[in-house]
C-alpha cells in the first residue's frame, strides 16, 4: 500500500511540476505578446530551468517605445510553446531590454537550430554584437542576413544602415585621440539600483536626474522618479527625491526648467499593452517645491506620445520629442512658442534637416557655441542612440554631425548637458549610456581638452601658380581687430601656426611687387579636427604704371551703361583687391566697339566706367580712390572687320571691354 501511495505522490507531483512548468511558459508567453520583456525573460529563464536572474530592473529602456508595436512583426513559423521559440524569444526579451549580454548566448542556441523558423535571427543577432563591441562579427552576420533574406521591407533597408554603423563604429575605436577626451562614470551616490538618466540643471549648484532604483533596500519597484543633488566643483552632495506629486503607477522624469525657475516641464508615463505612453506636464515652482503637474495641453497629441522636454535658454521656446503621426517617423523633435507665463503654443516639426524616419530624442541647446544637440538611432553611427550636433539657431539649423568616438560608444547615448563655453561644447558635460552596464543607463561626466590648433596653408604666384618663399602673411581675429600672428613662407610657400582655438580668422599675405591678398578662414567642418588646412592665397603681380588690367565677365544692358546681375563676381574681386590693397588707387576705363558715332561711344564708354564706380563706392570703397574715363573706340586691341571689309564680331567683342590701371599706392 505504501509503495502505491509512494507511485502516485510521485505522480502528483511530477504532474504539478509540469503544470507550473507549462504556467511559467504561457505567462512568458503572456509577457512577451504584450511587450513587457522583462516579465517574460523572468518566466522564460523559469521554463527553461535556469537560475532567476538577479538583474531585477523593470525599467531597462526608459526613454523608447516598445519595438514590438513600433515594427512589423514576422511570423514565426513554429508553434508559440515550442523550445526552439522559447530561446528565441528570450533572446529577444533581452535585447529589447538593451540587456546585450544575456541576450547573445541565447542568439547563439538559436543559431545552431534551424535558422530558417526565425526570418529576422542573424539580424538580431548582429545588433546585439554591434551593441557588444564586436563590429566585425556583426558585419559577417549582416552580410549573410541579406544574402538570405528574401523579403523587401523595412528590414532590407535596415540591414543597410546596420552595416554603416559597424562601419563606423571600426573607423572611430581606431582613432587616435581618445586620450584627449576624460569620461569617468558617476559615484554610486548617482548610478545606485536600476537606471540613472536625463541630467538636467535646475540652478547653478543643482542637478536634477531620472533613476529608477527603488526607495527602499527592500521595495522591488521600479518607478522612474526625479531627483536632485547639490554640486560643488564636481562633487556631489546627498541626492534627494524632488519635492513633486506623483501618482502610482506613474512614472515620471525628463525635467526641464524655464530661466526664471517657476516653471517645470516634465514628462510622464505609464507603461500598457505593447506600449509606452507618455506626455508632457507642467507645474509651477511653490514656497514647498512644486505644484501638481498638468497636461500641456499644446504640445500633447492624441493617439501619440510627447517627451523629453527642454526649455530654451532664451525661455521662448519649448524642445521635445513626439511621434505624432505627421512626423516624419518615429520620434520626430518639435518645437513650439513659450509666451511670458511659460504656456507653450504652435508646435512645429524640426523637419527633414534634423529628423529620420527613425528616432530623435533628447533635444538640448547650447547656447554658447549656437548648437542643438539630440540623439538619434536613425542616421550612421557607432550604433543604437548616438549624440548628433547641429550649428545654427532653431529653424536654421545644419546638417547634424556624429561626435563620434568617445562621445559616443557601440551601445545607447542619450541625454546630453553641457556648461562648457563656446569654444569647447564638450566641457563640463552631464550625460548618460550604458556603454559600462549589462543592460542600464548611468550618468557619466565628460570633458575633452582642447590640444593647440595648428593652421596652415601656401601662397602661390596666381599666374605661374608657383609657390613664393618670404611672403609674409599675417593672422588677424577678425572678431578683436588685433593680430594674432605673423609669418613667413618656406621655401615651399607654407606658413603655418598654433592657436588655442579655431576663431574666425584673416590670413592676410603681403609681397613686394604683388597685389596683397587676403583669406578669410573659421574653423573646420568636423569641429573635433585639430588642424585646418587653408586654401591656397595666389598673388597677382601688380603692373607697370598705366598698364591696363581688363575685367573679364563685366557685362552690360544692350546700348546701356546699367550693369547687369552677372557682372557682380567678377566686380567683387576688384572690391576685396581694392580693400586688401587701401592705399592703391585706380582708373576704371570704359571702351566700345567702332559701331555708332565717335561722340555716341565716347559718351556710353563714359557712363559705362562711371557705372563701375558706383558700384565700387556702394560696397565700400572710397570714392576719392576711384576715376572713370570713357575712351570710347579709340583704342581697340582688336579688328572691328575683317581685311575684306565684313563685320568681325568676335573682335567688337574684345573692344567691348572694362579694364583699370593703377594710379598710385
Amino acid at each position: 500500500m505504501k509503495k502505491i501511495f509512494s507511485t502516485v505522490a510521485l505522480i502528483c507531483c511530477f504532474v504539478f511540476a509540469k503544470a507550473q512548468v507549462n504556467e511559467y511558459l504561457l505567462a512568458g508567453d503572456k509577457f512577451f505578446a504584450a511587450g513587457d520583456y522583462y516579465s517574460a525573460a523572468q518566466y522564460y529563464e523559469y521554463y527553461l530551468g535556469k537560475k532567476k536572474s538577479k538583474n531585477n530592473q523593470a525599467a531597462y529602456n526608459p526613454y523608447a517605445v516598445s519595438a514590438v508595436a513600433k515594427q512589423t512583426p514576422v511570423k514565426s513559423k513554429v508553434p508559440v510553446s515550442s523550445k526552439e521559440q522559447v530561446i528565441y524569444n528570450l533572446a529577444e526579451s533581452y535585447r529589447q531590454l538593451n540587456f546585450h549580454e544575456k541576450a547573445e548566448p541565447y542568439y547563439v542556441q538559436a543559431m545552431a537550430g534551424d535558422r530558417s523558423k526565425f526570418p529576422l535571427l542573424r539580424y538580431r543577432y548582429a545588433t546585439t554584437l554591434r551593441a557588444l563591441g564586436k563590429p566585425e562579427e556583426a558585419e559577417e552576420q549582416l552580410k549573410a542576413f541579406a544574402a538570405e533574406y528574401k523579403e523587401a521591407d523595412v528590414y532590407t533597408e535596415a540591414v543597410i544602415r546596420e552595416t554603416r554603423n559597424a562601419e563606423f563604429a571600426k573607423e572611430q575605436l581606431a582613432k587616435s585621440n581618445a586620450g584627449t577626451y576624460t569620461i569617468v562614470k558617476s559615484p554610486k551616490v548617482l548610478n545606485d539600483t536600476g537606471a540613472t538618466y536625463a541630467p538636467a540643471w535646475l540652478n547653478e549648484q543643482t542637478l536634477l536626474f531620472t533613476s529608477t532604483k527603488p526607495e527602499s533596500k527592500k521595495s522591488k519597484e521600479y518607478i522612474n522618479r526625479i531627483y536632485q543633488v547639490p554640486v560643488t566643483n564636481g562633487n556631489f552632495g546627498t541626492v534627494e527625491k524632488l519635492t513633486i506629486a506623483q501618482p502610482n503607477e506613474i512614472h515620471q522624469g525628463v525635467v526641464t526648467v524655464t530661466p526664471d525657475g517657476k516653471t517645470m516641464f516634465l514628462s510622464r508615463w505609464t507603461i500598457g499593452k505593447e506600449k509606452k505612453s507618455a506626455s508632457i506636464y507642467s507645474c509651477s515652482k511653490t514656497a514647498t517645491g512644486w505644484s501638481d503637474p498638468v497636461l500641456a495641453d499644446a504640445v500633447n497629441f492624441a493617439g501619440s506620445s510627447s517627451q523629453q522636454p527642454f526649455v530654451m535658454p532664451d525661455g521662448k521656446s519649448l524642445l521635445f520629442s513626439s511621434d505624432k503621426g505627421d512626423g516624419l517617423g518615429g520620434f520626430d523633435l518639435w518645437y513650439a512658442a513659450l509666451d511670458a507665463n511659460g504656456i507653450p503654443s504652435n508646435p512645429t516639426n524640426l523637419g527633414a534637416t534634423i529628423n529620420t524616419k527613425y528616432d530623435e530624442q533628447a533635444p538640448f541647446y547650447h547656447t554658447a557655441s549656437n548648437t542643438l544637440v539630440f540623439a538619434s538611432n536613425g542616421r550612421v553611427g557607432m550604433g543604437g542612440f548616438d549624440f548628433f550636433f547641429s550649428k545654427g539657431s532653431i529653424g536654421s539649423l545644419a546638417e547634424p554631425k556624429n561626435f563620434g568616438y568617445p562621445v559616443n560608444s557601440v551601445k545607447d547615448d542619450i541625454y546630453f548637458v553641457s556648461r562648457g563655453p563656446a569654444n569647447n561644447i564638450l566641457q563640463d558635460v552631464y550625460f548618460s549610456s550604458d556603454r559600462e552596464a549589462s543592460c542600464c543607463l548611468e550618468m557619466f561626466s565628460l570633458n575633452k581638452a582642447r590640444a593647440l590648433k595648428q593652421v596652415s596653408g601656401i601662397v602661390l604666384d596666381c599666374d605661374k601658380k608657383t609657390p613664393m618663399s618670404g611672403v609674409n602673411v599675417e593672422i588677424i581675429d577678425t572678431i578683436n581687430k588685433k593680430t594674432i600672428a605673423v609669418k613667413t613662407t618656406d621655401a615651399s610657400g607654407q606658413y603655418s601656426f598654433t592657436l588655442e582655438d579655431f576663431t574666425p580668422l584673416k590670413a592676410t599675405a603681403t609681397y613686394n611687387g604683388y597685389f596683397t591678398n587676403s583669406l578669410q578662414f573659421n574653423s573646420p567642418d568636423d569641429m573635433e579636427d585639430d588642424m585646418l588646412k587653408n586654401p591656397d592665397i595666389c598673388l597677382k603681380l601688380m603692373p607697370a604704371p598705366e598698364e591696363p588690367i581688363v575685367l573679364e565677365n563685366v557685362y552690360y544692358d544692350y546700348d546701356m551703361a546699367t550693369l547687369k546681375a552677372e557682372s557682380g563676381p567678377a566686380l567683387d574681386k576688384l572690391v576685396k583687391l581694392l580693400k586688401d590693397n587701401p592705399t592703391t588707387r585706380i582708373e576704371i576705363n570704359g571702351h566700345t566697339d567702332s559701331n555708332g558715332s565717335d561722340d555716341y561711344n565716347l559718351k556710353l564708354s563714359d557712363a559705362r566706367a562711371n557705372s563701375v564706380v558706383a558700384y565700387l563706392v556702394s560696397k565700400g570703397i572710397d570714392k576719392a580712390r576711384l576715376q572713370a574715363k570713357g575712351l570710347g573706340e579709340t583704342m581697340p586691341v582688336a579688328d572691328n572687320t575683317n581685311a575684306d571689309g565684313t563685320d568681325n564680331p568676335e573682335g567688337r567683342e574684345q573692344n567691348r571691354r572694362t579694364e583699370f590701371k593703377v594710379l598710385g599706392q
